[in-house]
C-alpha cells in the first residue's frame, strides 16, 4: 500500500475582528460516568482551551454537579442513567436533540462499557454528516456493535491506543491486526481504508491517516503517559473540527498540538510531574508556537 506523507500541519484561519463565539463551533462531548467524571471535564476544558465558541458536555445525571464545578466555561447536559451511574438508553432521544445543534460531537471519555451505551452509540452512527470522534470507553463499546462499519452513515474520526486497534481490528474483521510496532502506518491505513474513517493510532510517533494519506506527529515526550491525556486530545480534536477544519486536518493539528502543549508542561516541570491538566494549561503557548 502505497500512502502519500504529509509533513505540513494545517493552521486555523485568523479570527476576524468581529466574530462570535458562534463562528467558532459549536461541539458536544458525551463523556462521564459515576468515578469517571474527571474524564469529561478534562475533554471538555481542552475542547475550551483549543478554541471551540461554545462546547456543552453531556454527561450521567448524578455526575453533572462534579463535572460542572470543574470548569464554569462550558455547558451541561443531564443524561438519564443506569443503576451504575452511566449514560442509559433513555438518552438516546436527549442526545440525539443535542447532537443535531452542533458542529462536531465527541463520545467516549469514561463512559464505561453497556449494552445501552453501544445502542446510544449505534444512534450517532447512523447520524447522516454528524461528525463524531470516538474516544476511549467509545472504542470499547464500538468493538462490541456487529458489523458496525456497514451501519455508518457519520463522518469518523477514531483515536485508539495500541491495545484499543487490536480490539477493534479482531471485533470488526475477525482476525489479528496485521504488524508490529514497525507497521504501524499500514495497520492504521488499513483499518482506515475499510472502514473509511480517519484513523489516529496514538503512541510514540502518532500516526494519522484516511487511508490515502499518512501523517506521523514528532511532538510528544513520555510524561504525557499519564490519566486523562488521551481526553485531552479528545477534547482538542473536537474543537478544531467544529472551526472548520476537514477531519483528517483536524486530527492531524490536534495531535500536533497535544504533543506539543505535553513538550512545553515538560519543560516547566518535567515529564516525571506532568498531569493531563498540565497539557491543557500549556495548549495556549502550543497555539501560538505553531
Amino acid at each position: 500500500m502505497k500512502l502519500q506523507t504529509i509533513n505540513q500541519i494545517p493552521k486555523l484561519k485568523p479570527r476576524a475582528i468581529d466574530a462570535h463565539k458562534g463562528d467558532f463551533g459549536k461541539v458536544c462531548i458525551i463523556a462521564g460516568s459515576i468515578g469517571m467524571s474527571g474524564a469529561a471535564a478534562l475533554a471538555g476544558r481542552s475542547a475550551l482551551r483549543a478554541g471551540a465558541g461554545l462546547v456543552r458536555v453531556a454527561t450521567p445525571r448524578s455526575v453533572l454537579p462534579v463535572v460542572a464545578s470543574i470548569e464554569p466555561s462550558f455547558t451541561t447536559i443531564a443524561l438519564p442513567e443506569d443503576s451504575a451511574g452511566r449514560i442509559s438508553a433513555k438518552a438516546i432521544n436527549t442526545i440525539l436533540d443535542a447532537v443535531s445543534e452542533n458542529d462536531a460531537v465527541a463520545f467516549g471519555p469514561g463512559v464505561g462499557i453497556s449494552g445501552a451505551l453501544q445502542s446510544v452509540l449505534e444512534a450517532l452512527l447512523e447520524q447522516e454528516q454528524l461528525r463524531l470522534i470516538i474516544d476511549a470507553d467509545g472504542l470499547n463499546n464500538l468493538t462490541k456493535i456487529k458489523d458496525w462499519s456497514a451501519k455508518l452513515k457519520a463522518e469518523l474520526i477514531l483515536t485508539p491506543h495500541p491495545g484499543e486497534m487490536k480490539r477493534l481490528w479482531s471485533g470488526l474483521f475477525r482476525e489479528s491486526a496485521i504488524g508490529g510496532p514497525g507497521e504501524r502506518k499500514q495497520q492504521a491505513a488499513q483499518l482506515a481504508q475499510r472502514t473509511n474513517c480517519i484513523v489516529a493510532l496514538k503512541g510514540a510517533g502518532t500516526v494519522v491517516t484516511d487511508g490515502e494519506k499518512v501523517y506521523v506527529n514528532k511532538t510528544g515526550n513520555p510524561g504525557m503517559a499519564t490519566a486523562g491525556s488521551g481526553d485531552v486530545l479528545t477534547g482538542v480534536i473536537t474543537a478544531l473540527m467544529g472551526q472548520g477544519l476537514s477531519n483528517f486536518d483536524a486530527a492531524v493539528l490536534g495531535v500536533y498540538i497535544h504533543g506539543l502543549a505535553g513538550n512545553i508542561a515538560a519543560e516547566k516541570i518535567g515529564q516525571v510531574s506532568l498531569m493531563a491538566t498540565d497539557i491543557i494549561d500549556a495548549l495556549g503557548k502550543a497555539f501560538t508556537r505553531s
